[in-house]
């Protein structure tokens, strides 16, 4: 939704990585512009939008009829009676029609009970910290613990439109679905009240990654490369849980702290979607200088944020966009001029090129479509051509002929020490299919029960997955539909394999994998560690509360999850740390927080301990 974690730039945002926006303000509709599109006001996505006007007429229900912009009654009547010849010229009172707010009017945003927990009985709010287009971000301390939190507030009254209040529930449900990755923003939780809808992250206090070009002018090549990685790899992981970011820049990523060495967060996923592979999209959003040509030709896939994460990077070696329109008032680098704004990094003075006048839309998406990419200005004779042919291949104007997120990962710049992976990644799915075929039985039917105490947001990008997989819409999905999908996705496996995945997935063994036990397979560990849903799981097996899960528990359970042909002494066995014959809480515990190999005990590949998660590459 256009807004941070963390508080305002310290740059300014006049130059050349000024953050314009490319999507439709808040209740109006799409715009389809002819190519290039036509100049318009630059506008920052970190300003609030202009206020809706409501003329005064519209009040009438509640307030006087008499308008403050025409004269009394009483001075209208001598007017009347005043010669006619040349009547003053009244101006017209503009109207303006009143826009009802879709997120005011609705019963509930996040689709939940009145009757949820409310952020002000949970957080203490403390200062601002930033100030997005559609809402303000806070910081917030968490009254049980005292750990500090950001909180992001989006006014409903800002959300017109049903298409807005969808967008809301969708930038909360897309970051559930990444939740657990290292560089992706935690969410912590998802509230409303009246007014607003808040969103909990993790507070990431060492500033955006665009305020540190500006300080350092450029990066090193080496330190690039680092911040590549990281970059190149939350689009990886993005596109390999069906999420297309749309809006990757230097401002949404944020460094954890102000270390030097500080961990990289991905944020704003309020423009991102998720997408099944070969889906194009027409819709027109991003930010000007990031934006990837098919976007301005309204017909786009995911190859999108390649082109975005190239932008990036040529940034990072450079300190310049590639593609940008405007006149510069001195060269670069030149430590005798003094213009625009001046900055020191150790002893080399760093200027922010000054752009003459402001730059057009217009012109920045002419050399988005045509622009060359120059690799003859300082500094680029001194980096490597390696480096460069990354970049090239990334800025590729054909979507189909540019590098994909993982063949990035894998160019000899970016790989640690050059080394690449020898083999493509596993797909997100298929990873957690594999953990999940090496569980035992127990801990997938707790899987089950915890997926079923889930909220819809918390497992809606799983649930897209399933819808993909699911090419009839049966709510099943059978082994050709998991092969076709699999091959979808790019995973290479054999049928044995498959079948050992559909086997270990099937956990009431009726020949199909149905949703709850797709979510179940298939839920991120950070869904399951949570104390509440452990406890909760394990009271369900719990019958009698005594504390334990007995055998005749699980062979109760068993029956309810129609599993049959188990040998409930080899589970408990396995479990069982003080061999009392029984599973006490702490055992429970300590088997769902357990990593488990896909290898069988012995380090060989088994069909029966083959999983389900990493065939869609979900980790």
């Amino acid at each position: 939704m256009g807004n941070t974690c963390v508080g305002p730039s310290a740059a300014g945002r006049n130059g050349f990585l000024a953050n314009v926006t490319l999507w439709r303000p808040r209740g109006e509709a799409a715009p389809a512009p002819a190519l290039p599109p036509p100049s318009s006001p630059a506008t920052s996505d970190k300003q609030a939008p202009d206020p809706v006007t409501i003329p005064e007429s519209e009040h009438s229900s509640h307030h006087s009829s008499r308008s403050s912009d025409q004269p009394p009654p009483a001075a209208a009547a001598t007017t009347q009676t005043q010669p006619q010849d040349n009547p003053p010229a009244k101006k017209p009172v503009p109207k303006v029609k009143r826009v009802q707010s879709a997120g005011l009017l609705a019963d509930s945003v996040l689709k939940r009970d009145v009757n949820t927990a409310r952020l002000k009985d949970l957080y203490t709010i403390g200062k601002k910290l930033g100030q997005g287009q559609f809402g303000t971000t806070y910081l917030c301390v968490e009254k049980a613990t005292g750990k500090e939190f950001a909180c992001k507030s989006i006014a409903k009254r800002k959300l017109l439109t049903e298409e807005d209040v969808e967008d809301v529930r969708r930038e909360i449900q897309i970051m559930h679905h990444l939740a657990g990755h290292a560089n992706v923003v935690s969410i912590v939780g998802a509230y409303e009240d009246a007014v607003a809808v808040q969103l909990v992250m993790e507070l990431c206090a060492g500033g955006e990654l665009f305020d540190r070009i500006i300080q350092r002018g450029h990066y090193s090549e080496k330190a690039a490369a680092q911040l590549t990685r990281v970059i190149v790899g939350v689009v990886e992981a993005c596109h390999s849980l069906g999420v297309m970011h749309r809006d990757l820049k230097p401002e949404n990523f944020l460094f954890v702290n102000q270390k030097e060495d500080s961990p990289l967060k991905a944020i704003d996923f309020g423009l991102s979607i998720f997408f099944k592979p070969g889906e194009m999209f027409t819709d027109v959003v991003g930010s000007p200088y990031y934006v990837a040509p098919e976007v301005l030709l309204k017909h786009y896939g995911r190859e999108v944020d390649v082109w975005s994460a190239g932008v990036i990077i040529y940034i990072l070696l450079s300190g310049v966009p590639p593609f940008w329109d405007g006149e510069v008032t001195c060269s670069l680098f030149d430590e005798n001029l003094h213009c625009g704004v001046t900055m020191t990094v150790g002893t080399n003075l760093f200027f922010f090129l000054f752009i003459s006048g402001a730059e057009s839309e217009q012109g920045i998406f002419e050399q988005v479509l045509k622009g060359d990419l120059d690799f003859s200005s300082e500094p680029w004779p001194s980096i490597s051509e390696s480096a460069k042919d990354l970049v090239r291949k990334m800025l590729i104007r054909d979507p189909k002929k540019r590098l994909t997120a993982h063949e990035a990962l894998c160019h000899p710049w970016v790989c640690i020490d050059g080394v690449a992976p020898d083999k493509p990644l596993d797909s997100a799915v298929l990873s957690r299919l594999k953990q999940f075929s090496a569980m035992n039985k127990l801990k997938k039917m707790a899987l089950r029960v915890i997926a079923e105490s889930l909220s819809e947001e918390e497992i809606a990008g799983l649930k897209e997955m399933f819808k993909m997989l699911d090419a009839d819409n049966s709510g099943h999905i059978t082994l050709e539909e998991l092969k076709t999908g699999l091959q979808r996705v790019g995973a290479t496996l054999m049928d044995s394999e498959i079948n050992a995945l559909m086997e270990a997935a099937d956990i009431d063994n009726s020949g199909t994998i149905d949703y709850g036990e797709f979510i179940a397979a298939t839920l991120h560990i950070n869904k399951v560690e949570k104390e509440d849903k452990l406890f909760a799981a394990f009271s369900y097996f719990d019958k009698d509360g005594s504390g334990y899960i007995t055998q005749d528990e699980l062979q109760k359970a068993c029956e309810e999850f129609g599993i049959g042909d188990t040998r409930l002494e080899d589970i408990i066995g396995d479990i069982d740390q003080d061999n009392d014959g029984r599973i006490d809480y702490n055992e429970f515990v300590a088997m769902m927080q357990k990593g488990d190999n896909p290898l069988g005990r012995k380090g060989h590949q088994s069909n029966a301990n083959f999983g389900l998660g990493e065939a869609l590459k979900l980790r």
